[in-house]
């Protein structure tokens, strides 16, 4: 009998030790699962950034003609700059100033840079069509520009940098195969021989692209063409999000929090806040163009309403994030505000809303953040216009750096555009990742402990 029930107590114990085998077993394989989900997705994130960096951030330079120019008097054939005489009108001063610059207009910018460049090779007979090819069209604009702002050059040598034609960068970067047959290169066999010349002698370098920076998108310039118009209307319509969805969705949350009375209608609104952030953002573009500019008559690819738009889409998650901060603080801050005789108004703007505000600043600061990559709203409402200017108000035209990327993408030149589409993707994730770390370093600054 003893022996049957020890036997009986093995088995069980053999059945226990077995059983916790399993669980610790499945324990260590969930674990392991969990581990390698989390190093998927790392490596799925850092292979995204490697690839993105690696392509984007050679973009930020580019080829740079940097020769000494003559400014020629013999081509530039123009009259000193007029001055104002003593009781001259102010129209006809500014009538000979327009005379003025219409004859700087009509010199023969193109002269001037082919004569730069035959300079350095006087033994060589270079055709001019294949010398002009070396610059981007703009080029000769900011060489006249430079004469009008000082006229005084006229006649001196200044050793100038230029922007090299797309194609040109494109030839000497190695973006496209030296072995395809001249039919199918976007340059004259003179050119390439001419701009691998100059790129072994030093006469064209690969320096950092301010253009990238300081100018606004162009199509007769594919090498000029910069973010500066994308930027300011992103900066634009980031400000009407900070000024109108911010306060109005932490006004909205406090409200309902703290305030409204539980019953059918406040439970309404608060189904219908959680359906309107799960809603795709094209819906809202739909809403802009239809009610904004088909009925109010707003400006068409204007920051003002691609800021409403944002702002009617960051709202439900800034009211979402202030309720979740609002519902951290405890109930016991309330209780004892109230116990020392406080109005519910000063209850929560003197004791619960500080203790909540770091949640409430990253709430918000994460929703413009998002604001700040979306696209397909302001497709509808037209932001994929070309703008040649800088936005100086929210009212002007202008385009937003997603919408930027977007149109780079899908440029004809790709060999050219596709890195510095690249390059445009990290300046918009650079602003997205610092709005992020500042809502961080934001959150630990004004975090208080209760």
């Amino acid at each position: 009998m003893e022996s049957h029930t020890l036997s009986t107590q093995d088995v069980l114990h053999e059945r226990m030790a077995k059983k916790l085998k399993q669980r610790h077993r499945r324990e260590r394989l969930f674990k392991f699962a969990g581990l390698l989900a989390t190093c998927l997705g790392l490596a799925f994130v850092a292979f995204l950034f490697i690839s993105i960096l690696s392509r984007g951030i050679p973009a930020f330079w580019q080829s740079t003609i940097s020769i000494p120019v003559y400014i020629d008097p013999e081509l530039v054939a123009v009259e000193a700059p007029p001055e104002r005489e003593p009781q001259e009108s102010q129209a006809a001063f500014k009538a000979r100033q327009d005379a003025w610059r219409n004859g700087l207009m009509r010199v023969s910018w193109n002269a001037v840079l082919a004569a730069a460049v035959a300079d350095l090779y006087p033994q060589e007979d270079f055709a001019v069509r294949d010398v002009l090819a070396l610059f981007t069209s703009a080029e000769r604009h900011r060489l006249r520009d430079l004469v009008a702002q000082d006229p005084s050059v006229i006649g001196s040598t200044l050793t100038l940098n230029f922007l090299a034609h797309a194609n040109v960068d494109v030839w000497l970067r190695g973006n496209i195969s030296r072995d395809l047959p001249d039919a199918q290169q976007q340059l004259p066999p003179k050119v390439r021989a001419l701009a691998d010349r100059m790129a072994a002698d030093g006469y064209i370098q690969q320096r950092f692209s301010k253009a990238l920076f300081l100018n606004t998108d162009s199509r007769s310039s594919a090498a000029s063409a910069g973010l500066s118009g994308a930027f300011m209307g992103s900066l634009f319509m980031m400000l009407i999000v900070l000024l109108l969805a911010v306060p109005v969705g932490v006004a909205s949350a406090i409200y309902l929090e703290e305030f409204a009375p539980e019953n059918t209608w406040t439970n309404v609104v608060e189904v219908n806040i959680n359906n309107l952030a799960a809603v795709p953002s094209i819906v809202f573009g739909l809403l802009g163009a239809a009610l904004l500019i088909g009925w109010f008559k707003l400006p068409l690819s204007a920051p003002l309403v691609g800021g409403l738009v944002l702002s009617l889409m960051a709202l439900p998650t800034v009211i979402i994030a202030t309720r979740s901060a609002l519902q951290a603080v405890p109930s016991s801050v309330r209780d004892a505000a109230l116990g020392i005789g406080a109005s519910k108004v000063q209850m929560v703007f003197h004791h619960v809303l500080p203790l909540a505000l770091p949640g409430v600043l990253t709430g918000a600061i994460l929703a413009v953040a998002q604001s700040l990559g979306e696209t397909a709203p302001l497709l509808l409402i037209g932001m994929n216009a070309f703008v040649a200017n800088v936005p100086s108000t929210p009212m002007d035209q202008a385009t937003a750096l997603p919408v930027q990327i977007f149109l780079w993408q899908g440029n004809e030149l790709r060999n050219f555009f596709e890195a510095r589409t690249a390059a445009a993707i990290v300046v918009l994730l650079a602003m997205m990742l610092g709005l992020n770390l500042f809502a961080v370093w934001l959150r630990k600054r004004l975090e208080k402990r209760w």
